[in-house]
């Protein structure tokens, strides 16, 4: 099975349109086999599931993504899980071992904003609380997966 992460810093990126690198980790059995930092040569949006889909990737972990993105996601056949901040080592080993904290309702409705927004600023996480993104995790431990090959 292959996992994207947005990536930035060794970190989850907070916005999934703006992304410009994935992490993409080859996994077996819920084990870590290979990861690789890709670049989205400047694609964006709900061009970005194309090019997770040509890559092979049937799960994507990101911060804030937009409703646009979340269909286009879906049309591909990944499954998302957004609202997920932190390390994206760590985050790719949580959810292997069924316990990634996510928000199942993340949804970035800020597209609209002032001119300049950054997603990934100070100003905000698109998975914190008070936040059009949402607030509510989700822990992974009791539910089953079935291994895609």
């Amino acid at each position: 099975m292959r996992i994207a992460v947005t990536y930035e810093n060794e970190q989850v990126f907070q916005h999934f349109g703006h992304t410009e690198q994935f992490k993409i980790y080859e996994t077996l059995e819920n084990n870590l086999i290979d990861s690789k930092i890709v670049s989205t040569n400047g694609q964006g949006h709900e061009s970005l599931a194309g090019f997770l889909k040509n890559h092979n990737v049937e799960i994507l972990i990101c911060g804030g993504i937009g409703g646009g993105a979340i269909n286009a996601l879906s049309e591909a056949g990944i499954k998302y899980y957004g609202g997920v901040t932190g390390n994206a080592d760590q985050a790719v080993k949580a959810f292997l071992e069924g316990h990634l904290e996510y928000n199942p309702d993340v949804r970035c409705s800020h597209h609209d904003h002032e001119e300049g927004h950054d997603c990934s600023s100070g100003e905000h996480s698109c998975g914190s609380d008070g936040h059009s993104c949402g607030d509510k995790s989700t822990d992974l431990k009791n539910q089953k997966f079935t291994l895609v090959k």
